[in-house]
């Protein structure tokens, strides 16, 4: 009991880790619902773009406001959601490939973001924690802030699945339906980059996009359908961010590099294990199929 105690219950005695381990919750459900879309769509490339690029509106925010956690949030979620539209604009009717686009999106805005920052000074330490992520400096008001946008981003796929759906995996019958495939291209790329600018929030703009992309690519091995695949994604990084943050605790190591690190465990099990999916399953039926070859 002294053992539970110790490992479960003494951290929960610190307001700030309690906050943590609430933002770890929901930016993990947001995350995972997100990385469905990620994933299946391939658009991991996008989403670590969409992190670099809400450099300029986390240093302008710096720069006017200061360091106050909710300012550089509301800052991030301007330009990631500029970056996004702008990134949509430029691939509109097919007159800019989509990683063209990205990358040239990518690369102005990080480096404006990289310009604007080196004014500040001692922009080194005050905006460190924009890199590797500050769960555990979450304030009511992040929280808030976090819970808000979470809110909204699992509302609007819930009420646009469907079209969602069509447009992301059947053109020819989005266009059958007269669905608006740009509108709807357009809210995906912004609430991306708004699941991005709050997952700054825990593992910071070098990690974010695994937050994304590995608890999804998990819950592929087990599931088929994508909002499965959204339920079991949710799920994984809800209980990843809230595990690494123990041991983050314990083993005192950053919690974005614990966190993201619990993704990849639970990732190379599934990889390895995951029952008709996983390498050693498809190795023994490979061996089986040799050995039955071989006797024939």
């Amino acid at each position: 009991m002294d053992i539970l105690q110790q490992l479960l219950l003494d951290p929960l005695n610190w307001s700030f880790m309690q906050r943590a381990l609430l933002a770890a919750l929901l930016i993990g459900i947001v995350s995972g619902v997100m990385g469905a879309y990620v994933v299946t769509r391939g658009l991991a490339f996008l989403g670590d773009a969409l992190a670099h690029s809400i450099l300029p509106g986390v240093a302008v925010a710096f720069l006017t406001v200061g360091s106050g956690g909710a300012s550089l949030l509301v800052g991030g979620l301007a330009a990631g959601v500029l970056s996004a539209l702008g990134i949509g604009f430029l691939t509109r009717g097919g007159q800019l490939a989509e990683d063209t686009a990205i990358g040239i999106v990518f690369a102005g805005m990080l480096a404006l973001g990289i310009g604007l920052i080196s004014k500040a000074q001692n922009y080194a330490v005050d905006l460190t924690h924009v890199l590797i992520g500050n769960i555990l400096a979450v304030s009511d008001t992040d929280l808030a802030l976090i819970l808000v946008i979470g809110v909204l981003v699992v509302a609007v796929i819930a009420l646009l699945y469907k079209e969602l759906l069509v447009v992301s995996f059947d053109s020819t019958l989005a266009q059958t339906l007269r669905l608006p495939a740009e509108r709807l291209r357009l809210v995906l790329l912004v609430l991306l980059a708004v699941t991005i600018v709050i997952g700054v929030q825990v593992a910071g703009v070098a990690l974010v996009a695994a937050m994304l992309v590995t608890p999804a690519a998990t819950a592929r091995f087990f599931v088929k359908r994508l909002h499965h695949l959204m339920l079991l994604a949710a799920a994984l990084g809800a209980v990843s961010g809230i595990v690494g943050l123990y041991l983050s605790w314990h083993w005192q190591v950053a919690a974005s590099a614990a966190i993201v690190l619990t993704m990849t465990a639970l990732f190379l099990l599934a990889f390895l294990f995951a029952p008709g999916r996983g390498y050693l399953w498809s190795l023994r039926r490979r061996n089986g199929a040799t050995s039955a070859a071989d006797e024939g």
